[in-house]
């Protein structure tokens, strides 16, 4: 089975404490590398996690809070002293555009390569990405500023060629791809024989959905309906259940109900509150509602 991976760089929240720092990821698939959002620091964990520079063409930016979004200018310099000549694709809410514009003619007026800068709209899904293995597509959240999660979807692949039936009647190597894609074989002597009998299914499709600052928003479940894998913030525990409304965010317990209602394979907790020195209790409430649950955690690779 092909990559299909998550690299958590950063899973804190607003402040940066000597355990976390704040929100950053990759998204490897198939060998593609995404960065999604771009938190303080980010370029030294990429560094850390020998992931490549060169490999990042794409940067998903969730919305413009500093701790999801501080550490871009700095990556973008850093490209262009590593001699990038590769276009660089940056995601975001139209508001970002001018003040990167700005930041880029104050600090990288000698870039050597180009930055492109696509607006999304935070408030409809749509695909923003789309190749011959993957789409991206916003997800709608609700914060204090426009903000949007992303759903990655791998496309289904054909089945896999039974090599035992090739060599059992004889098929040549120039019709596995007509056989892969649902011919049946005809024999000399006029039998046919099905194509079922002739591939094994393909993997199923993997998903995964990055949904970060949100309030608790029942209605999600039914857009992530047999997620794979979901990432989402549980910056608080149910103890601070007033701060979560007031400042948009979720709980533990509110996170694992997503998931829940979902259908998720599994929930990756993240985004936590410096308040917390032991993120065990918020896995404890999580698990209690969604037992697949686990913690992100500073250089933790997850498996879709």
């Amino acid at each position: 089975m092909m990559p299909f991976s998550v690299h958590i760089l950063g899973c804190g929240s607003a402040l940066p404490t000597l355990r976390h720092y704040p929100s950053s990821q990759v998204v490897d698939v198939r060998g593609k590398l995404f960065l999604v959002d771009c938190g303080e620091g980010c370029q030294m964990q990429l560094r850390r996690s020998r992931l490549g520079f060169s490999k990042i063409n794409n940067v998903f930016i969730s919305h413009l809070h500093g701790d999801h979004c501080f550490g871009l200018i700095g990556l973008i310099s850093t490209f262009g002293m590593l001699g990038r000549t590769a276009p660089l694709h940056i995601y975001a809410t139209p508001e970002l555009g001018p003040s990167l514009r700005s930041q880029m003619e104050m600090f990288c007026a000698m870039l050597g390569y180009e930055v492109i800068f696509h607006p999304i709209d935070t408030t409809k899904r749509s695909v923003v990405y789309d190749d011959r293995s993957l789409t991206i597509e916003t997800i709608p959240l609700n914060h204090r500023v426009p903000c949007c999660g992303f759903l990655f979807k791998e496309k289904p692949t054909l089945p896999h060629i039974r090599r035992d039936m090739l060599d059992c009647y004889g098929i040549p190597l120039c019709q596995v791809n007509n056989i892969k894609n649902g011919m049946d074989w005809v024999t000399a002597d006029g039998a046919v024989i099905p194509n079922s009998r002739l591939v094994r299914p393909a993997e199923p499709a993997r998903s995964y959905a990055y949904c970060s600052d949100t309030r608790y928003m029942p209605e999600l479940a039914d857009e992530l309906r047999g997620i794979t894998t979901l990432y989402h913030e549980s910056t608080y525990g149910s103890d601070n259940a007033r701060s979560a409304v007031k400042y948009f965010h979720s709980t533990a317990s509110e996170a694992a109900m997503v998931a829940r209602d979902a259908g998720a394979g599994k929930l990756i907790l993240g985004h936590f509150s410096a308040r917390y020195d032991d993120e065990k209790v918020l896995l404890d409430e999580a698990r209690a509602i969604f037992p697949d649950t686990v913690l992100a955690n500073e250089m933790a690779v997850f498996d879709v």
